[in-house]
C-alpha cells in the first residue's frame, strides 16, 4: 500500500533536513533531494512490521515522584 505524506525541507549549515509533518520522522542529506530520498526510506522503515531479534526482558523501575 502506498500512502502520501507532507514534508518540510530546510537547510542547516551544510545539510538539508527533511521532516514528515504527519509522523515524527526526519532525515538529512547533502542536497534537498537526498534528504527527501532518505526521509522516504526512513518512513518505509518506520512502518515496517517489527521483528524482534531477541526476546525482551521485563523489569521494574522505581522513581521518586511528587514533592517530598
Amino acid at each position: 500500500m502506498r500512502r502520501r505524506f507532507t514534508a518540510t525541507v530546510w537547510q542547516e549549515g551544510d545539510w538539508y533536513v527533511a521532516q514528515c509533518l504527519e509522523v515524527d520522522v526526519a532525515s538529512q542529506g547533502e542536497t534537498d533531494e537526498e534528504a527527501l530520498s532518505n526521509l522516504e526510506e526512513a518512513l518505509a522503515l518506520h512502518f515496517e512490521d517489527p521483528r524482534a531479534t531477541a526476546l525482551p526482558t521485563v523489569r521494574e523501575v522505581e522513581v521518586e515522584v511528587g514533592a517530598s
